[in-house]
């Protein structure tokens, strides 16, 4: 095949080729660096999670509008697109398109972990970053993990063993018969699997197992099998507002077997009501702890939204604040930079009394956790005033990794 030598034509075609791509292509790498940080959120708004949901939006949103108010992030505003992800299927979908159509540059949220496990393979195919925020599957942070994915929220075996604590004290394992019910999802299948193995090394033995889809509202059948079984303790691997269905229920029929829990949001403690709920669970913050980073964001989310904050609006909050430090420390949004510097263990206010930080291998945000349960009748002042919370674990002069799993018991391999 002959080549034909260049003219002066084709010549000045090219130069305009390339000087047009110069002017389109240079505002366009501008902008990129100096326009809006575009973030992509997305979380449930339907569905057994959607009220959880609604507090995350709010959560997110306050942390945006204050941040814009503040300048942004070295001069640059957030632009906040926020999706209901509805479950794994739509939220890898809308994943894909906020990076492909929207230009986002990380994405972040989430409460399901099925759903978060199909964004973060997103994440990690699109090489952004993103930050998990609700989801608390030990799947998510072992043999899923990946080098693109952070997770803040308090993962499936610290929640057990907060809770574990408390029952070993109250002698509510050794010896015991227990009586199961699981979420039937990844996160509900990841709690049994770490309380099941709690139970078993401390002495106690099955008498029922069950799994509850997650559109289950009537819990009468499952009921009917507690009460046959006649167990000493019953122990719930439940998700949403399924744990808030099932304790009214489970106070409706009036069984005597004391209630246990490893998972329950403070929304769906406040839902199930004094005198339905009882029992010990545990949670990753609430609204009344005494520091002064706390005491702020309640004051302000109660004047801008009217509601108390529960632990799903303060974890989108502080996470947006997270990633603001990060971007501001980094002078930008870019993923290989933000990685660097959550990996370098830097340290961030969490309003809680001690700051927290990312484990470089596995991804992980150590932070405090609290076992609450709920008061004698009659000490409540309104309605959502009838939990009674318990001192931070790990307690102040123990290490913040102490519940957490260890490299020995985690298959993460960020390879």
């Amino acid at each position: 095949m002959s080549h034909r030598p260049p003219t002066r034509r084709r010549l000045l075609q090219g130069g305009a080729a390339l000087a047009g791509a110069g002017a389109l292509g240079a505002p366009a790498l501008l902008l990129a660096q100096s326009g809006p940080i575009k973030i992509g959120h997305l979380t449930p708004m339907t569905g057994f999670l959607g009220a959880l949901g609604e507090y995350a939006v709010q959560g997110m949103r306050m942390a945006v509008e204050e941040l814009n108010a503040a300048g942004g992030v070295n001069g640059r505003p957030f632009e906040l697109l926020t999706e209901d992800s509805v479950n794994p299927q739509v939220a890898s979908s809308k994943a894909q398109r906020m990076i492909e159509r929207d230009g986002v540059a990380l994405l972040c949220g989430e409460i399901s972990s099925a759903s978060a496990l199909t964004i973060s393979q997103v994440a990690a195919r699109n090489r952004k970053l993103f930050l998990s925020i609700g989801a608390r599957s030990d799947t998510l942070r072992g043999k899923d993990c990946n080098r693109y994915t952070f997770h803040v929220d308090i993962p499936v075996t610290v929640m057990v063993k907060a809770v574990g604590q408390a029952l070993l004290r109250d002698k509510l394992v050794q010896g015991k018969k227990i009586f199961s019910l699981t979420s039937d999802y990844l996160f509900g299948h990841d709690l049994a699997k770490v309380a099941k193995a709690f139970y078993a090394a401390n002495g106690a033995t099955s008498v029922g197992d069950e799994l509850v889809a997650t559109d289950l509202t009537d819990f009468s059948p499952f009921l009917l099998k507690i009460r046959q079984a006649r167990p000493d303790v019953v122990s719930t691997n439940l998700g949403g507002n399924q744990v808030t269905n099932f304790v009214k229920q489970y106070a409706e029929f009036g069984l005597p077997y004391p209630v246990v829990g490893f998972n329950l949001n403070t929304a769906d403690a406040w839902a199930a009501g004094e005198g339905n709920l009882g029992g010990i669970w545990p949670t990753v913050w609430h609204h009344e702890l005494k520091t002064p980073g706390t005491q702020a964001f309640v004051a302000a989310f109660q004047k801008k939204y009217n509601r108390l904050p529960e632990n799903h609006a303060w974890i989108e909050y502080v996470s947006m604040k997270i990633l603001a430090q990060a971007m501001r420390e980094t002078r930008g949004a870019e993923t290989d930079k933000l990685i660097a510097y959550f990996e370098s263990e830097a340290k961030f206010d969490l309003l809680k009394s001690r700051p927290g930080y990312f484990r470089a291998w596995d991804h992980q945000l150590m932070q405090e956790a609290y076992p609450f349960t709920v008061k004698p009748k009659g000490q409540a002042k309104h309605k959502q005033d009838f939990l009674l919370f318990g001192e931070p674990v790990p307690g102040p002069n123990e290490p913040l990794e102490l519940l957490a799993p260890t490299k020995a018991e985690n298959t993460c391999n960020m390879a």
